[in-house]
């Protein structure tokens, strides 16, 4: 089961990008970020054609998420106060449309837009380690529900020096300051592992250029698109890669899909075992 993620920027802008990619390549789920559409606008009959349902929660222009499968999804779940009821914070952060998850072939697959923050010190800023709190306390109730777990999304951290391209000049600025790292690493805890760096421990991997800075043209990108996993699935991972060739595309999204291969479901032993189309 190949499972991606990928900041389309606007899913009506790119859907050709996306669909032509789709076809290509045939992932079984594909976690989408800033789709930035509403609901009723999403293109499902689209991506229909090409065996592909959706869970969506969208918004226009801003934000927005979805997960798309060919396999089939059960309990979708939208938002971070569908396992926080009671929560104030993850009520107030729900208003912008960040979070769904669904189960699938018995994995929750957790699909997050995580907060730009916009600058250090700023609300937006504030706003983002409140949601990273509210995130890490989703996580506990949903290890409770006994799944396991494949989160994945637009983070807008980079967890470490070796996943921005100027490390010295760009760690503590916004998506690099100690603040978000550590409350990127309270969510994951000793449950989860970025599994990209299980295959690739070197720098020199991005997911996302910016625009603005001719990030693309000159080589100087960030990893910000992850890919956790719990053990259980750790276990069953074969590969992960970003394929960061659409960034090159006319009109592109500024971040490139990340996908992961797991041999799942295991077999009779609890070992993973390889699909058909292999990697």
């Amino acid at each position: 089961m190949r499972i991606a993620t990928w900041n389309v920027n606007s899913v009506r802008t790119r859907l050709e990008h996306l669909c032509r990619w789709l076809q290509e390549e045939r992932p079984e789920v594909v976690c989408l970020q800033e789709t930035k559409v509403t609901d009723d606008l999403f293109p499902l009959a689209r991506l229909r054609e090409l065996g592909y349902e959706a869970a969506i929660s969208g918004q226009k222009a801003y934000n927005g998420v979805a997960i798309l499968s060919r396999l089939p999804m059960e309990e979708v779940q939208v938002g971070l106060a569908a396992l926080l009821p009671g929560d104030g914070d993850a009520q107030e952060l729900d208003g912008q449309k960040r979070v769904v998850s669904a189960r699938i072939e018995g994995v929750r697959v957790l699909n997050l837009y995580v907060p730009n923050g916009s600058a250090v010190g700023s609300e937006k800023y504030v706003d983002k380690l409140r949601w990273l709190g509210c995130l890490a306390r989703y996580l506990a109730v949903q290890e409770g529900q006994g799944d396991p777990l494949c989160m994945v999304g637009d983070f807008n951290i980079a967890l470490e020096a070796r996943d921005i391209h100027d490390p010295a000049r760009l760690t503590g600025g916004i998506m690099a300051t100690a603040a978000e790292r550590e409350g990127l690493g309270q969510v994951l805890g000793d449950r989860l592992v970025d599994v990209f760096r299980v295959f690739e421990p070197e720098s020199g991997h991005w997911s996302w250029w910016d625009y603005r800075t001719g990030g693309w043209e000159t080589g100087r990108g960030w990893r910000i698109d992850h890919i956790y996993l719990d053990d259980l699935l750790l276990n069953c991972a074969t590969g992960c890669v970003i394929h960061q060739q659409l960034r090159g595309l006319p009109q592109p999204s500024d971040h490139a899909p990340v996908v992961v291969n797991l041999a799942w479901p295991p077999d009779e032993e609890g070992e993973g075992e390889a699909d058909d189309d292999g990697w």
